[in-house]
Parts: C-alpha cells; structure tokens; sequence
C-alpha cells in the first residue's frame, strides 16, 4: 500500500463513498460548504485554501467583495467545514520590502501550507500585473510579506512543503495580462525564498485528442502531497468550449528527488463541472482546486475547491485509489 508522507489527521473532514459511486473522488454531499455570502460584505468565497491549526483550522480565504474588490481573508474551524470567516482582510507587514510591494492592488487564489516553522502563503499579487506573493505567518494573526517571487505574468504559485536538494521549490504557471489563453507548468528554485532561477519545464497541455480537457491550460493547484512514490499533484485543466472556459481538475505523480520528471499523468478529469454550484455562478463550469488535507495514518485526503468562481466545494478520495486510478489512466 502507498503511504502519504506526513502527520495524521484523525479529524479529517470526510464523508465516507456513497453507496453505488464509482468514481475515485467523489463530493462532499453538502456542498457547498461556503456560500457566497458567509462573510460581511462578500460577494464570493472561492479558490481558497485550509490548513490544519491548533485543535482545528485554519485558512486563507479569497472574499470578492460587493465592489467587486480582491482580496484574502483568515478563517477558522473547528472541523474543517463550518468557517467563521473575518469581516477585514489580512494586513501583510514586510519583511526587508518596500512599501511598493505592500500596496494592494488585488489578492487572490491563495494557497496555504507547513513549511518548517511556519506557514507560507503564495496567492496571485497584483503588481502591475498578476505575479506571484508570497508570505508567512505563525498564528494566522500576524503576517509577513517577502518580495514577489516573479516578474509579472504569472499565476498559481504553489511551494512544496519541505526543501529538496537544500532549496525552496514553487510551481508556478507563466501566464499574461488577460484571462489567459495558455499555460504550462513550471518549476522554479530558491536559496532564500527571494532569488529564484533554475526554471525548468514540468508539463504542459494535453492534445484535444488525447485529453480534451486540458487542451488550452493548466496549472498546479494545492500543495503537492509527499508519498512513497512520488509527489501526488492535483491540478487544473481548461478546455475551451463553443461556451466558453470549463475548469476541470486531475491529478499527476511527480518523481520524489526531481519533480520536474512526470511519472504519471491523468487522461480523465477527476471532477468536472456537473452539479449546478459548478455550473452557475460568477464564472459558469469552474471546479478549481486550491487546498488538500491528507491523513496520512487512513490515506484520506480531503479536496476544497472553488465553484464556478462563486463558492467553495469539497471533495474527498483516498491514496491508493487515486494512484491506482491515475497509473490505469495515464497519458
């Protein structure tokens, strides 16, 4: 059997197969776990992510407000899926950064995880255009900004959750001003979590014949997942359709000591836009993956993910399914 890399999380939120399913990852039966407006002023609550916190949770949580402003938020819970939410948003101070890049101009799609002492969050920085931020904090109360990892344009930076080879490690996805109509996966490194280099190509979109949807972009979604075979990297994909973008989402096994070799890659989506929180909203057909919990005593892993830019799902598969799945089901 396969084995997650990490702590067990006996409070897992988890919702057991319904009876008769035969997909690998299947939906948390009260989804939509956070409606749109849970928070003072919000508009929408998506493309967020949770960690485990103290004898609960915590999280950054993207709140588009009714001005229709960007911007990333805490929350807590005490099992993972009733949040309380706060009413302000996160106020970064710098560590060793100018004012300049402390001034917001949009947040959002954050993602959040446990590196060494702390809790790094990387989100989509708005800095004359979307790059990606980065910071830290301690206790979700205090939060420190480090310089902007990359030059405009990028999106959906996402860090690994211990160094390798003694260096920082993020994927990220290149991308333009727009709402992009491209976009592969790449992996940067770095000494310092400020200089970064040694860019290299991960993977990239799929022929329409081969895998239809994940033919016009991808990108990484949450933090990759330390198994004993490999990295368990859960990612999006977009097809584009005679309606418009639909955002799907699958699953990849990266080699362990170099990450930027693809062991395995899904053909079949994992989830897809199909119920209506999916399907109707700000941004129609969007299931969009920012945060996985994994237990690693179980191998239960639990998916939250934004809904049609609107709201936020939740989605649960165990590892040795998803592997098993995923190597049957490989490009």
């Amino acid at each position: 059997m396969a084995k997650i890399i990490g702590e067990a999380l006996p409070n897992i939120p988890w919702e057991e197969k319904p009876a008769g399913c035969k997909d690998v990852m299947w939906r948390y039966s009260a989804n939509p776990i956070i409606r749109r407006d849970e928070q003072k002023n919000s508009n929408s609550i998506f493309n967020s992510a949770a960690v485990p916190f103290g004898d609960g949770y915590a999280g950054v949580f993207r709140c588009d407000d009714r001005a229709r402003r960007m911007n990333l938020f805490a929350g807590f819970s005490k099992d993972g899926i009733h949040w309380e939410i706060e009413d302000e948003p996160l106020v970064f101070e710098g560590d060793g950064i100018p004012e300049e890049i402390l001034k917001v101009q949009y947040r959002y799609d954050a993602r959040v995880l446990k590196c060494e002492d702390r809790y790094f969050i990387c989100w989509c920085n708005g800095y004359h255009g979307p790059t990606i931020g980065l910071g830290y904090t301690y206790d979700f109360k205090k939060f420190y900004q480090l310089e902007n990892a990359f030059l405009p344009y990028n999106r959906n930076g996402v860090l690994f959750p211990r160094k390798l080879n003694g260096k920082y490690v993020m994927l990220s996805r290149p991308s333009d001003t727009g709402h992009t109509a491209f976009g592969d996966i790449y992996l940067s490194e770095s000494p310092d979590l400020v200089y970064w280099g040694r860019h290299r190509y991960v993977m990239g979109t799929s022929p329409f014949e081969e895998s239809a949807w994940q033919t016009t972009k991808i990108g990484p979604g949450p933090a990759p997942i330390e198994t004993d075979e490999g990295w368990l990297l859960f990612y999006h994909g977009v097809l584009t359709s005679c309606n418009g973008y639909v955002y799907s989402f699958g699953a990849a096994l990266l080699d362990l000591e170099d990450p930027t070799k693809v062991l395995y890659r899904s053909r079949p989506y994992l989830i897809s836009p199909q119920m209506d929180y999916e399907c109707v909203g700000d941004v129609p057909n969007v299931t969009f993956p920012c945060a996985a919990l994994t237990d690693a005593e179980t191998g239960r892993i639990a998916i939250y993910y934004g809904c049609a830019d609107t709201v936020t799902g939740l989605a649960f598969t165990k590892l040795d399914e998803v592997l098993d799945w995923l190597k049957k089901n490989s490009l």
